[in-house]
């Protein structure tokens, strides 16, 4: 490199550092530290992806469209932003951030776009399908603080996809089933009848399934059942159970499977009574159990 073209580079250098230092200094001004914070750290980090990669005009469009379509496929249905920070990972990250490592409490994972407020109330034992296709599940277990004493009264929502892996939100029929809330008992012990999860892809007809198939990667998600646990005193745990053997399990689109939350499905014949009596109408039926344990409110030291 001659002297003339060290020069343009190192000019060039200073020049768009002198642009990174510009825009951080403008938003000095917050009055919010933590907003300051944020908005300077990731001027510098999006400055510095950009100078990395040495991004296009081209490329920037192309950005901005993307973020375009994004926001017009988006609708109180179908949140393309949480896909699209789902499958970067970036989701899975906040979580991990927010939900540190506790003694022997259950990890958490997404929330996924598909929850949605007013599920129904179902007594224990009850049944959330209402309607959805699918095998039917027994799922039990009990709800304990690390300690091992058990949480009554623990409020339990769970929601999943029916057989065909749709969640009740994509139908165009405003049903809602393969969702409920129930509370555990005394003893912190709980129980439903839900449906056999199984593998479903997220949505892949928008600007995130797009850039998955640009870049060869699936869109489908390992079988889950969804699980938001709440209970005073205690941190919010939102998670999945996954099933044992699911081929999907190394490949979640959303980077939401984790050891821990792996469980047996235990396949029961059509003949084999259920635990609470229930006819199944003939049919074979699954079963799981799920201990929950939750972390105390406003953790932040591991153990």
């Amino acid at each position: 490199m001659t002297t003339s073209e060290q020069n343009r580079t190192a000019e060039q250098t200073q020049r768009e550092q002198a642009l990174v230092e510009q825009v951080v200094a403008s938003f000095e001004t917050a009055k919010d530290p933590r907003l300051k914070q944020l908005t300077q750290a990731l001027t510098r980090h999006l400055h510095a992806f950009l100078r990395e990669v040495r991004l296009t005009e081209a490329e920037w469009a192309s950005v901005i469209e993307f973020l375009t379509a994004a926001g017009d496929i988006t609708d109180d249905k179908r949140q393309e932003f949480i896909l699209l920070s789902d499958v970067f990972g970036a989701s899975m990250q906040t979580i991990a951030i927010n939900n540190e490592a506790y003694a022997n409490a259950t990890e958490a994972t997404v929330l996924g776009p598909f929850f949605v407020e007013g599920s129904p109330e179902i007594p224990l034992g009850g049944d959330i399908s209402f309607g959805a296709a699918g095998q039917p599940c027994w799922v039990e277990g009990t709800v304990t603080g690390t300690d091992g004493e058990p949480v009554p009264g623990a409020r339990i929502e769970v929601w999943e996809a029916d057989e065909d892996g749709f969640y009740d939100v994509q139908y165009d029929d405003d049903r809602m089933a393969a969702r409920g809330h129930l509370v555990a008992d005394e003893r912190g012990h709980y129980r439903f009848w839900a449906i056999t999860p199984t593998p479903y892809p997220i949505p892949h007809d928008g600007p995130v399934g797009a850039l998955l198939a640009a870049v060869g990667r699936s869109p489908m998600r390992a079988s889950h059942l969804h699980f938001d646990v709440r209970a005073d005193g205690k941190r919010t745990l939102i998670t999945h159970i996954f099933v044992r053997g699911d081929e999907l399990l190394t490949s979640d689109a959303v980077f939401g499977v984790k050891d821990s939350l792996i469980h047996d499905f235990v396949e029961h014949a059509a003949a084999t009574p259920t635990p609470d009596g229930r006819d199944v109408a003939g049919r074979a039926w699954s079963s799981v159990r799920f201990d929950i344990v939750l972390a105390p409110a406003q953790t932040g030291v591991c153990e």
